[in-house]
């Protein structure tokens, strides 16, 4: 069997008044969809186990197999991964975004206006990054001096403290989950006596004081592009410990992603991670090239998991329109063309001889263009290929995945679900109602 994954990050929403009360899914031309879900199985699946939060750690962790509860420490930690970033057991590794806030005695003074300062550019980032850590040593040093910062992608950036010191007990916020909302009431807060939370507070405060009137900024202001007015530190964990893909399934698996964070996951599963030149995490994305590297690495491996990152990224922009055109072109570059090469491997239902295939297509979490902001909602999934048959067949949306009879509430037993049900030398259907 040759399995497919397909995530079109953030892709499920509420319905949006300027489409006339229709999800962003309902609202996109997506034929290759509407016709694998015509023939296979649409349902929900609960991603986001009760007491933690709708992220793309979390439950991009539990769609493909991994409790969360068990296995995530920290989304920091698998990004780091990524990166190639060494981490002892004691080290606390943090997720360091460059972000826009509102400048004081303005309207907006005081807000978090952008968890990505404006999509800044890899460039610029590594460039203040850098400035960023030799300021930290320069006016902190008995703060800094355990930290490495490492630039990643963009906005997304790691700092490992390897001081000793323990994060266990401070609570830190994602800047993603306070749009327009004041940031002061979100800074890392807790840990012993506050000491630790104090620490991250201070560089937070020296972090805006060096980028208030650094070069990079004050250029992309008179481009009229955001600047990155701090660095908000958050998302802190130890490195985790986590049986392989392999182990668990007996399946060589490969990722094609833009984003460190599902690079990370699939490093700690024992994954390759292929990278394609030409994808990114916006809609600036070559689908086309994604499409067809996903389509190449079918014919190497036994599971490959296609992330496309732009649905959620427009979601959290509050932009609909890219939000639907990101969702249509995953539609035309990614899904026709995976479907297509999938079923060349045949159904040995009705082949004996025919290796046989699977897809499945499904949003990490719902990501809300109204609030820009994560919902714990349990996202509709679509699965189709060998055994995989339709009852009541339906199109791939929100509402008509939650009209089904196929709900799975323990997320993680989704990958079973999908790569065993049906087959009758297996047991399958745990968490499935």
């Amino acid at each position: 069997m040759k399995y497919g994954v397909i995530i079109p990050d953030g892709a499920a929403d509420r319905p949006i008044p300027d489409l006339n009360g229709l999800t962003a899914m309902e609202a996109a031309s997506t034929p290759n969809l509407d016709r694998l879900a015509q023939a296979g199985r649409v349902g929900t699946v609960r991603t986001t186990p009760p007491g933690m939060e709708a992220g793309s750690d979390v439950c991009s962790m539990c769609l493909l197999g991994y409790d969360p509860v068990r296995w995530h420490t920290g989304r920091a930690p698998l990004e780091a991964a990524a990166l190639g970033l060494e981490a002892g057991p004691k080290d606390w590794i943090f997720r360091l975004n460059l972000v826009t806030t509102g400048l004081a005695g303005t309207e907006q003074g005081g807000l978090m206006l952008d968890h990505s300062a404006g999509h800044i550019t890899d460039g610029e980032a590594r460039s203040l990054v850098s400035d960023l850590s030799a300021y930290w040593k320069q006016h902190a040093p008995e703060l800094a001096g355990g930290m490495v910062l490492t630039p990643g992608v963009s906005y997304r950036n790691i700092l490992i403290d390897r001081s000793g010191r323990d994060f266990a007990l401070v609570k830190t916020t994602p800047p993603h989950a306070i749009p327009n909302e004041p940031w002061a009431p979100h800074l890392p807060k807790g840990g012993g006596a506050g000491k630790e939370a104090e620490v991250l507070r201070t560089l937070m405060r020296l972090s805006a004081q060096m980028l208030a009137d650094h070069p990079i900024n004050r250029a992309r202001v008179e481009a009229g592009l955001r600047p990155a007015t701090m660095a908000w530190i958050w998302g802190q964990g130890v490195k985790p410990s986590v049986p392989s893909f392999k182990e668990r399934y007996g399946l060589r698996g490969a990722m094609i992603t833009a984003v460190d964070l599902l690079a990370g996951i699939a490093t700690y599963i024992g994954w390759e991670r292929l990278k394609v030149p030409g994808i990114t995490g916006y809609h600036d994305n070559d689908y086309e090239g994604q499409g067809r590297a996903t389509i190449t690495a079918l014919d190497e491996y036994d599971i490959v998991c296609c992330h496309v990152e732009a649905p959620d990224e427009a979601s959290h922009q509050g932009d609909w329109q890219t939000k639907v055109a990101s969702i249509e072109a995953i539609d035309r570059y990614v899904v026709g063309p995976v479907a297509r090469r999938l079923e060349a491997f045949g159904d040995p239902a009705t082949d004996p001889s025919a290796e046989g295939w699977r897809l499945l297509v499904l949003p990490d979490h719902y990501t809300l263009v109204g609030t820009r902001k994560h919902d714990a909602t349990p996202p509709p999934f679509l699965m189709a290929g060998s055994w995989v048959r339709s009852v009541v067949p339906r199109r791939f949306t929100e509402a008509e995945a939650a009209q089904s009879d196929l709900h799975i509430e323990s997320g993680h037993e989704l990958m079973e679900h999908f790569l065993r049900s049906g087959l009758a030398s297996v047991k399958s259907g745990r968490g499935v109602r």
